[in-house]
């Protein structure tokens, strides 16, 4: 077992583990530490606690000390760097006519880097740009392109639901949707409807995902046939989350439909349904993946 700290360096960012060097630390703490970009700030999200040897990433880095106010008025200078270092990227990018959108620029804690992020629809030959904004910044540069849902995680906004995005205030990683999910969902396949701001897949159909995939292998599929305590008869609706189905009955009186719950039900005959959507839709929507 190793003792360590999590440390997050951004809001919803991933939480890395440090050493502390025999140093006890409390959620919250601002603390200065030692990364493979040079010397960084970090808030304390994971106080001392230990974790089994394989879950840490050797060599474990090192936290240097607890961050005093000299160090977090340091941070706040960095800051006001940066939005100057904006504008000025921003004129080099005019400059030289590259198909790139600026997003964010952050400073290390120790002033030995100045790193730019930015999205572009492909590659980017940016290496006069970087000479020009090194001789501007006496210092290591380095531009990162990042992807659209990235862009939406640093800049944040409003989602669908009216609440702020999951990705810039809580989810530390993305992980994988699929238009599966919204099939599974019962959701229309409209993508105005089931992507986010980012223009990709809602990560928030990831949340009830598991809930349904249980639901589906209990539930019969709508045309099979089923034995009801009433008799044999046609799944014609499925209700997922209230676990029940509309079953139409044949019965010398005529036709019946009656609702049952799952555990009601014992299916007779299955279907196979075909796929709703035809392939040339399929790979648009595929899109929406990335």
């Amino acid at each position: 077992m190793v003792n360590v700290v999590g440390v997050r360096f951004r809001t919803a960012g991933k939480i890395y583990y440090f050493d502390p060097c025999g140093l006890n630390f409390d959620k919250g703490d601002k603390v200065i530490v030692e990364t493979a970009r040079g010397v960084e700030c970090g808030t304390v999200v994971i106080p001392n606690h230990e974790v089994p040897d394989e879950e840490v990433v050797a060599p474990l880095k090192n936290v240097i000390r607890k961050a005093d106010e000299n160090d977090l008025k340091h941070v706040e200078e960095n800051h006001e760097k940066e939005k100057e270092a904006f504008n000025i990227c921003l004129e080099k990018i005019k400059k030289h006519g590259l198909e790139m959108k600026l997003i964010d620029v952050e400073y290390t804690f120790d002033n030995n880097k100045v790193l730019f992020y930015f999205t572009a629809d492909g590659r980017i030959d940016f290496r006069e740009l970087v000479k020009d904004l090194a001789s501007v910044f006496r210092t290591r540069i380095e531009l990162r392109q990042i992807g659209v849902r990235d862009e939406a995680k640093m800049m944040g906004a409003l989602g669908p639901c009216g609440r702020p995005l999951c990705c810039s205030t809580h989810l530390s990683e993305f992980t994988p949707v699929s238009i599966k999910m919204a099939k599974e969902q019962s959701l229309s396949l409209n993508p105005a409807k089931i992507s986010g701001t980012c223009g990709r897949l809602m990560c928030c159909l990831k949340y009830e995902q598991e809930t349904y995939e249980y639901l589906l292998n209990k539930a019969p599929k709508v045309d099979a046939v089923v034995q009801t305590p009433n008799g044999q008869g046609t799944v014609v609706q499925v209700n997922l989350l209230r676990e029940l189905v509309k079953v139409k009955l044949d019965n010398e009186q005529g036709t019946d439909i009656m609702d049952f719950s799952f555990n009601d039900v014992k299916v007779v005959k299955d279907v196979e349904k075909a796929p709703e959507i035809d392939e040339k839709e399929l790979e648009e929507l595929k899109e929406l993946e990335d």
